[in-house]
């Protein structure tokens, strides 16, 4: 791979999986109009998308320690309360008991909608990426949706009192926003709003959320890896690829929180307004 191209998608990789314009959209277009060959292997792939999880890590570093030190506590709560309810016939003792183990559940909760609507939608989204106009008339809609975020209002719901409910609309979202052109922190990020999230809330929600998801695409890319042979330049072009979309996609990250508090989400409206008709438009002249 050409150490430009290897650029190049790591930034629209860094760019476009955190601020709220749509990777996979971009990817299209770059594919239809400029000629550009996204498909760069599946390591590459698996590489990029490493690189924005590394981001997310390092962003969120402080929580995502808490949610996983929780996540165990909740399993060794449960196993400890099964025992004493079966054995010394004690009653059940609860395992969601502080802000972080409930925000572990919410997690959980929004995942598994996005994970079977990803299942469902694979061949639908497959179709719609490998067109121009697909992808031009759904960042249309995203750049409507974003103008829509900026006028919900702030609400009031953290980790301690989101609801499970909610938790599952949000992951609908997620599993919705899959598709190219459909920006998955801008749709996201609206549904919490929307239900009543906390700006800063919502955020941090947004993206943390986006774990499981990603590792979830990583293994479906990995059972389908074969070892690849790399030469020496290779091997460099994916390292700085992929440290491209990790740095890019942290300060998209940290863009995005005052962005979002700051309801300046009708900037990237209008930037999706202005790709999407171009896309739209070009997908007549091809």
């Amino acid at each position: 791979m050409e150490l430009i191209k290897a650029i190049v998608l790591g930034l629209i990789q860094g760019l476009a999986e955190f601020l709220p314009i749509s990777s996979s959209g971009h990817l299209a277009i770059f594919k239809h109009v400029l000629g550009f060959d996204t498909d760069t292997g599946l390591l590459f792939d698996v590489l990029l998308h490493l690189g924005t999880l590394a981001a997310v890590f390092v962003a969120f570093r402080k929580d995502i320690f808490e949610l996983v030190k929780e996540g165990f506590a909740i399993i060794g709560q449960f196993f400890k309360s099964v025992f004493l309810s079966l054995f010394k016939k004690k009653k059940w003792q609860p395992v969601v008991t502080t802000p972080y183990r409930r925000f572990v559940m919410l997690v959980i909760i929004s995942t598994i909608p996005t994970g079977i609507l990803g299942v469902l939608l694979s061949d639908v989204i497959n179709a719609a990426s490998a067109t121009l106009i697909v992808p031009g008339i759904l960042l249309l809609i995203n750049g409507v949706q974003l103008l829509i975020s900026d006028r919900l209002p702030d609400g009031r719901l953290t980790e301690e009192n989101a609801s499970y409910t909610k938790a599952a609309v949000v992951g609908v979202a997620q599993g919705i926003a899959t598709f190219p052109g459909i920006s998955r922190s801008g749709t996201t990020i609206t549904a919490c709003l929307a239900c009543g999230f906390s700006r800063e809330f919502a955020v941090k929600y947004s993206f943390i959320m986006s774990i499981p998801a990603i590792l979830g695409a990583l293994v479906l890319e990995l059972l389908d890896f074969t070892p690849e042979l790399l030469s020496a330049s290779d091997a460099v072009n994916y390292l700085v690829g992929t440290v491209i979309a990790g740095i890019v996609g942290y300060v998209c990250i940290k863009t995005m929180l005052v962005v979002v508090k700051g309801k300046k989400f009708k900037y990237f409206a209008y930037y999706c307004f202005a790709m999407g008709a171009f896309a739209v438009l070009f997908s007549f002249l091809i």
